[in-house]
């Protein structure tokens, strides 16, 4: 029996149409499977450290400033200049302090003369009241007259010196021996000491001790203790570590936008030279390290189940219970596969490097496997598109 062409036609579409269905539908029912990536735990050691940003600076920074009053003269050093103590570092122009102190040297000369005179006359005076030829007050008034005259001769002396130690004012010299690292002034420039002493030099008294000025939040703080080894980078020398000592933790907090940080101050032996002051260090303190120990990988503290079947697993805490009131550590969960299903398991954590955290006490043992993450795999692996040959 034949079918017209036409029927032929509609019988294909209509298989077609079914093979379609039935593949759909076999994709729909068939089932995912939820797989996991695992970490090994492994036995090693661990060191917990606090970080932050720091300035390397002179241990002592000596700001050298005025007295007086002038005009720059002359300078001396300049940036990076070695200086000993008492080495002239600048000079103002003197000629107002000098006519000064000449005024003053001349109204010594005036007091001098007129004690001289108040002297002779209270001489002569006590001879003719001897005589009886002046009356008692005119002899009284002779000696106060002295007097008077000894005293301005004394106001005079004291103004002569302070006018000379004016004078030498103007020769700026260098309090300390060690490196000007900052210079203020030019040739010429004005300075004035009328309302506050102006700073012409910095001078770093020795760059070969120097000390980083680190600020640290305040929930690091606590770990923080006198003497504690501190390891720093710089820019300068991305490839090259140092290391400092810590000297104080400052009392004096700091809050900017409502973060409290604290100055920690370590000291820095700087032999060559090389650390710059103002230089960014990259401060790294160690606060606690553990040797042989079980490592958690964070990622499995972080892992959580997504079904409810696995958000349901049992929760029975295996961690140490406080002794003597100290806290042994803190309670944390994770999961392992048993049975192909994730089950939790109850731990007592202790320090951190933000990588693994240590194992204080837990079931599991070196060799065993946490899960860190899941991924989605369908079980036909990766399908090929389907083919179909049309009639």
């Amino acid at each position: 029996m034949k079918f017209p062409i036409h029927s032929r036609t509609a019988w294909g579409l209509l298989i077609l149409a079914g093979l379609v269905a039935v593949g759909l539908l076999y994709r729909t029912a068939t089932p995912s499977v939820q797989t996991y990536r695992l970490e090994t735990i492994e036995s090693g050691e661990i060191r917990q450290s606090v970080s932050a940003n720091g300035t390397l600076n002179p241990v002592s920074l000596i700001s050298v400033g005025t007295q007086v009053s002038g005009t720059v003269r002359k300078i001396h050093v300049d940036f990076n200049s070695k200086v000993e103590k008492g080495q002239l570092l600048l000079e103002l122009d003197d000629a107002m302090l000098a006519a000064q102190q000449r005024q003053s040297n001349a109204n010594v000369l005036s007091a001098a003369a007129s004690l001289e005179l108040a002297t002779a006359n209270e001489v002569r005076m006590r001879d003719l009241f001897s005589q009886e030829f002046v009356s008692r007050q005119e002899l009284d008034t002779a000696v106060q007259a002295k007097k008077t005259a000894a005293a301005q001769l004394q106001a005079a002396r004291a103004t002569a010196d302070k006018d000379k130690a004016n004078l030498s004012y103007s020769l700026i010299r260098s309090p300390v021996s060690g490196i000007v690292v900052d210079r203020s002034v030019d040739v010429g420039q004005t300075v004035a000491a009328s309302l506050q002493t102006p700073t012409l030099f910095k001078i770093a008294q020795d760059l070969s001790k120097m000390q980083i000025d680190a600020n640290f939040a305040e929930a690091d703080i606590g770990n923080i203790r006198v003497g504690q080894t501190a390891q720093f980078n710089v820019d300068a020398f991305p490839d090259r570590g140092f290391q400092g000592i810590v000297r104080q933790i400052r009392l004096n907090p700091t809050t900017t936008q409502n973060v409290v940080t604290y100055d920690v101050v370590i000291d820095v032996n700087n032999p060559g030279q090389v650390l710059l002051p103002g230089m960014t260090a990259y401060v790294s303190i160690v606060v606690a390290e553990r040797s042989e120990i079980l490592l958690l990988p964070n990622a499995a503290l972080r892992f959580k189940p997504t079904t409810s079947a696995e958000k349901s697993a049992p929760r029975t805490y295996g961690g140490k219970e406080p002794q003597n009131g100290k806290n042994t550590g803190f309670p944390g969960r994770v999961f392992v596969l048993r049975e192909g299903k994730p089950q939790a398991v109850s731990v007592t954590l202790g320090i951190t490097d933000n990588r693994h955290t240590e194992l204080i006490d837990s079931p599991l043992k070196p060799g065993d496997q946490v899960i860190v993450g899941e991924a989605m795999e369908n079980n036909s692996g990766t399908s090929s598109p389907m083919r179909m040959r049309m009639f």
